[in-house]
């Protein structure tokens, strides 16, 4: 069951959650709406900052976002240039039956009460309509980043998805799945400034979070792949699943 504080944590740092958070590799987003018209009439759910937003838009699609925190709308909207974010929730989508081509979800279907959402997905989903969740993961096979992640508590991984995000409800066929990966290029700063917008982070204690910045410089400081460098590259993998509605 999600924890609704946890979930609801990111209003108070969206502006350094849109900064510092990785956007999404083009060919990934092509995966997801593969088949489907362009323009076609796409809603980002649970849209956050409009990372995803933005990605879409640029590939030619009409994008209808909804999020249901004023503080990542207000973000939204101020760095998505035409683009007004509608107030609502996947379990509660403010949009007409058959409205969507495609429902896409970045980071944020592991939030949702799946068994009210998929319904209200596949509602707002024309007949053959494709929903598509989409996960960045830092690519826990790379040494320091596995320690990255036991210091910052990130504890999500592609194994874990695949073992949980099996099915959408009867409204729709069964779910492909691909993987994609990609890499950001951070200071040590702006590595720390993506920790710290981890819900995890933003809703510990002021002691826990000077811990963890305090083992996070360590590890930047001391580990060899690190150490010395003004920059470092991240590893992501991507990993999207669709499905169509019935």
């Amino acid at each position: 069951m999600t924890d609704p504080t946890q979930a609801l944590s990111f209003g108070a740092a969206a502006a350094a959650y849109d900064r510092f958070r990785p956007r999404y590799p083009e060919a990934a987003l092509r995966w997801a709406l593969d088949g489907l018209p362009v323009p076609g009439r796409v809603v980002d759910l649970g849209a956050g900052t409009g990372i995803l937003t933005r990605g879409v838009l640029a590939l030619g699609h009409d994008v209808t976002a909804v999020e249901p925190d004023p503080g990542m709308r207000a973000q939204l909207e101020a760095a998505t240039v035409g683009t007004t974010a509608q107030d609502g929730s996947a379990e509660s989508v403010p949009l007409p039956d058959g409205y969507a081509d495609a429902v896409l979800v970045g980071q944020a279907y592991h939030w949702f009460d799946r068994e009210r959402a998929h319904p209200e997905i596949a509602r707002v989903l024309r007949s053959g309509g494709a929903f598509a969740p989409i996960w960045n993961l830092r690519d826990d096979r790379t040494p320091w980043v596995t320690e990255l992640s036991r210091i910052a508590e990130i504890g999500d991984t592609v194994d874990h998805l695949l073992e949980t995000v099996t099915d959408f409800g009867p409204a729709f066929g069964p779910p492909e799945w691909a993987e994609f990966a990609h890499t950001t290029t951070l200071t040590r700063d702006e590595l720390l400034g993506m920790v710290r917008t981890r819900s995890h982070h933003l809703t510990a204690t002021p002691e826990r979070r000077a811990e963890v910045d305090r083992k996070l410089r360590d590890l930047l400081d001391t580990h060899p792949d690190l150490a010395g460098r003004d920059t470092l590259v991240l590893p992501y993998r991507t990993v999207a699943f669709r499905a169509r509605r019935r």
